[in-house]
């Protein structure tokens, strides 16, 4: 595709989701119209006032900006449809998040949960839809041999070769390898049996592109042991004004996923096992603090109820704190209601040749140091209720792995353990709504594992609903 015509094709799209989220707040009014019985002649006979004109530009201007930061207007030919659609539901629900903050901002009253819940649907609805008709309609062009991009791959190594395969197995992207450039090595003879002979050899490479039709230059050599000859691929390309990729396998990383960012002017390749900062971890933390200060409100009188019980029981304090390990190993105060007598930790020495579970953690089903009314506040996880706090302080999240005791930290043995730290710790896990304290420590820590490599808003809503019925039966609690 030209520039002029992919230019216009985004200006296009540009101005179809301005419009979808138009006619989606639109829409929105409807059940208002309806519930103040005014007919739709009477509403557009309303004259529209200065302030609420200049409000409702700047929500276009917002809503763009939304759009773009996902990156909806990059190309996205090598993204899954999954992407596709997953980043468009993500900008129309930041964007019904933006008309939530206006309206709060500038007490616009028309705009409640309704109000929000219909907008939010009709635009997720519409956008993902004409974003999954335009992918389909793309894929029908480029199998047919239009907008094609033609890509030459620097080396012959397997690495290289599998990807223009892949390139070459999905004739939808709209890919057609042009050829390998490489220089004689020890795989070389094997390569050319393949049937695919190099088109060049590095020392001829720079002619060959001067004098072919190349749109992108794919460089599938160890970077490592060919940095000063892909330097110079890169600036050849650059001066050229052609695409440039590389396969960035230069450390042998197994977990770790990359995005290319940019620091003024200066071009970054981040590695990253867990979420980065964005908007879906910007929300994860609003709800959490939303939803701890409601819980923390709606749950005072159970709390003092609790208090009491503990003074009532037993001597000591109502609350119990310990230093944990939180984000990145930072050190915090975690709090819990009380469960075990006073002189708890400077007993637990005497009891360390009965811990019932494995690895550096310590458990003991039938702890002696439980008291009564702690062992009922454990079963039914209200000793943990008091880390609200910790989440409306930052501290904690609602759904994270466990924060660990430093002494428990201190037994890891194996650098894996540690990547843990790599989020903010939660009250609940993965591992609490799968048998609680009865798993082995392995079996844990996998499972913190499993969480951070498959984390998303809705598998913490899966978690938060599936603790629910494991708190109920009360299995696996110590």
């Amino acid at each position: 595709m030209s520039s002029a015509r992919r230019q216009m094709l985004l200006t296009v799209i540009k101005l179809f989701d301005l419009t979808v989220m138009i006619a989606a707040f639109a829409l929105a009014t409807v059940p208002g119209l309806y519930e103040s019985g005014l007919s739709f002649a009477e509403f557009f006979s309303i004259r529209i006032k200065v302030q609420n004109f200049i409000i409702f530009v700047g929500l276009l201007f917002v809503w763009h900006i939304i759009f773009a930061s996902f990156g909806l207007y990059e190309s996205r030919r090598l993204l899954p449809r999954q992407s596709d659609l997953l980043d468009t539901l993500k900008a129309t629900s930041v964007c019904t998040l933006s008309v939530a903050a206006a309206a709060l901002l500038f007490h616009i009253r028309m705009v409640d949960p309704a109000f929000l819940a219909v907008m939010w649907g009709a635009s997720s609805m519409i956008a993902m839809s004409s974003r999954l008709l335009l992918r389909y309609f793309l894929d029908y062009v480029r199998t047919r041999g239009r907008n094609v991009r033609h890509a030459l791959i620097i080396g012959t190594n397997p690495r290289a070769v599998e990807f223009a395969r892949k390139l070459e197995s999905s004739p939808e992207l709209g890919y057609r390898v042009i050829g390998y450039a490489d220089q004689e090595w020890a795989g070389m003879e094997d390569f050319r049996k393949s049937g695919n002979p190099p088109v060049c050899d590095l020392q001829g490479l720079a002619e060959f592109i001067r004098n072919t039709v190349i749109d992108e230059v794919v460089i599938g050599l160890p970077i490592r042991s060919f940095y000063s000859r892909a330097s110079q691929i890169a600036v050849l390309c650059e001066r050229q004004g052609i695409v440039l990729r590389f396969l960035p396998g230069i450390f042998n990383l197994n977990k770790a996923r990359s995005t290319a960012e940019d620091f003024a002017g200066d071009p970054l390749l981040t590695l990253y096992t867990g979420p980065l900062d964005g908007w879906p971890v910007f929300i994860k933390r609003a709800l959490d603090l939303a939803t701890s200060a409601v819980l923390l409100l709606f749950l005072a009188p159970l709390f003092a109820i609790t208090a009491v019980l503990i003074k009532w029981t037993s001597p000591g304090p109502v609350f119990f704190s310990q230093e944990r390990l939180g984000l990145n190993k930072r050190r915090f105060r975690i709090w819990k209601f009380r469960t075990m007598v006073p002189d708890a930790e400077q007993r637990m020495k005497e009891l360390e040749s009965r811990n019932e579970v494995s690895g550096p953690v310590f458990k003991i089903k039938h702890d002696p140091r439980i008291t009564a009314v702690g062992r009922l506040l454990r079963k039914t996880s209200i000793d943990e209720l008091p880390q609200l706090f910790n989440v409306l302080k930052g501290d904690m999240s609602l759904v994270g792995p466990r924060p660990l005791p430093l002494r428990d930290c201190e037994g890891f043995d194996q650098d894996w353990h540690r990547r843990r730290f790599s989020i903010r710790p939660g009250i609940t896990c993965l591992w609490q709504v799968n048998g609680r304290s009865s798993i082995p420590f392995e079996k844990w820590m996998e499972l913190d594992m499993q969480y951070i490599d498959e984390w998303s808003l809705w598998l913490d809503l899966k978690i938060l609903v599936g603790t629910i019925p494991a708190v109920l039966k009360g299995s696996g609690a110590a």
